[in-house]
């Protein structure tokens, strides 16, 4: 198979590079791509292509925005077989998951702010006292750098770019340099969309050359990133001489609370996909399960049988739950906290990896492959229940109260997400309201509203994402008083 080259995309053109990263297929272990090595050369031509798009960009009527949006949206969704195929071969997860459910929010993310910017509004006050009307205008910021994560590529790095220039930013892109290839594919949509050339800009590159050149770029005006927490503090230390906006989507070590009242038959599954989507590779997935002591013992036993039955296989297998983690260094951290379950006192690995046998095709023994693992008796200060694993391992622990599971629950120093069980309307409430999270779902998973802010408390992040706090982000309020005495 021909190795696939990208090309960052500037100015609205593809511009050849020299300097290349390898870039793997999870599934194979082997080369499939080359990613362009840019650095602080290729970032400035970038924003200088956006810093001269921007004029005409941020003063094209919202309907032309909206109605180009809304082109993206529909070209994306027209060719939504192949950029489902590039995702699950860049980024290892199946077929399945990016088809059905990652290219189709994509989609979706277009089409909601396409729509979103035609129905905002803004407020104003009369003070009749001094004959004088005061009302906020909103202006767009600038050039906005977007820097995407690995794990969701397409999902979330369009749920950046699409508000960004629903509201009239032009923005230069920095993708993983893991999972680049439908970022790359995306900017043939741009084109064939018919925008205007600078309006989105695409550079490749590891974080630490072109990443860390965009971030301190002066004349980028704000920084959208999702990514990890050590990554984000070196972002915002490049950044805090120039007072940019920040937006920061973080990591997470998110509980789910089941109390002995919760609807088992609709927990269990729910909870699997919890644990395990995408590999357990997504910012919201629980990897904290605390179990009240009466049902503890069979929830414990019905979820490791559950968990046994996810198949982890090929990712273009129609049968294949879960497919491969990101990369062999990725695979090589999450089994590390494995070992580090199997070197604890009264710890029990119940199934997955080291358990049980992993049965895989000739062609995907070299992928970075790991089955479900769940595992039992672990102590909440030990590092298993503190740091972010980000893969398909899961802690269960029993609780005795409801004022117990939530300082417990709280304990950790992220606050993205959570998911609580329970048939007591009463106690929903208050354990979703005491809880260390800013998003908490209950009695479900993942049912997400766009309209409802998204985000992280603590060291989950900085900022806000949804309708309202996307416009908050990429406009800057300004206050115009006009008198008419």
């Amino acid at each position: 198979m021909s190795t696939l080259v990208l090309e960052n995309f500037i100015d609205g053109q593809f511009v050849h590079f020299d300097s290349f990263i390898d870039n793997y297929n999870p599934s194979t272990g082997e080369i499939w791509s080359k990613i362009p090595d840019s650095d602080e050369k290729e970032i400035n031509a970038a924003v200088e292509a956006a810093k001269s798009a921007f004029e005409g960009w941020s003063q094209t009527a919202p309907a032309e925005r909206s109605r180009l949006l809304m082109k993206i949206a529909d070209l994306i969704e027209e060719n939504l077989d192949e950029f489902a195929i590039l995702e699950a071969k860049d980024q290892g997860k199946t077929l399945q998951q990016a088809r059905t459910i990652e290219i189709p929010r994509a989609v979706y993310n277009f089409r909601f702010f396409a729509t979103n910017l035609l129905h905002v509004s803004d407020k104003a006050t009369h003070q009749p006292q001094f004959q004088a009307i005061n009302y906020v205008h909103r202006c767009p910021v600038g050039v906005a750098g977007l820097i995407s994560p690995w794990n969701l590529p397409l999902y979330l790095l369009t749920f950046k770019v699409a508000p960004c220039l629903a509201y009239g930013n032009t923005c230069v892109c920095k993708p993983s340099e893991m999972t680049s290839a439908t970022a790359w594919r995306l900017c043939k949509v741009l084109q064939d969309a018919g925008l205007p050339r600078g309006v989105v800009n695409m550079v490749f590159g590891l974080g630490a050359k072109a990443g860390s050149a965009l971030v301190r770029h002066p004349d980028v005006k704000l920084i959208s990133f999702t990514g990890g927490t050590a990554t984000a503090t070196v972002v915002r230390q490049l950044a805090a001489p120039f007072t940019k906006k920040l937006s920061l989507e973080l990591g997470g070590k998110n509980p789910g609370v089941i109390f002995a009242d919760a609807d088992l038959a609709k927990c269990l599954p729910a909870t699997i996909r919890s644990c395990f989507s995408n590999q357990g590779e997504i910012c919201l997935c629980t990897s904290r399960l605390f179990v009240e002591r009466p049902v503890f013992d069979d929830f414990v036993a019905r979820f490791v049988a559950a968990a046994r039955q996810v198949k982890v296989g090929d990712p273009f297998d129609a049968d294949s739950t879960i497919g491969a983690l990101i990369s062999q260094q990725h695979w090589d951290k999450v089994a590390s906290y494995v070992a580090v379950a199997r070197s604890e006192e009264g710890v029990t690995v119940h199934c997955g990896h080291s358990v049980d046998e992993l049965k895989l095709k000739d062609a995907n023994k070299k992928g970075y492959f790991m089955l479900p693992t769940v595992i039992t008796g672990v102590k909440d200060d030990s590092r298993l229940m503190q740091e972010e694993i980000f893969g398909p391992v899961v802690c269960v622990v029993p609780f005795d109260d409801e004022k117990e599971v939530v300082r417990r629950a709280n304990a950790v120093k992220y606050g993205l997400a959570a998911t609580v069980w329970s048939s007591n309307v009463g106690r929903i409430h208050r354990v979703a309201q005491s809880l260390d999270a800013a998003t908490v779902w209950t009695n479900c998973w993942m049912v997400r509203d766009l309209n409802m802010p998204f985000g992280g408390m603590k060291e989950s992040g900085v900022g806000r994402e949804s309708a309202h706090d996307s416009y908050d982000f990429y406009t800057e309020p300004k206050t115009i008083c006009i008198s008419y005495a």
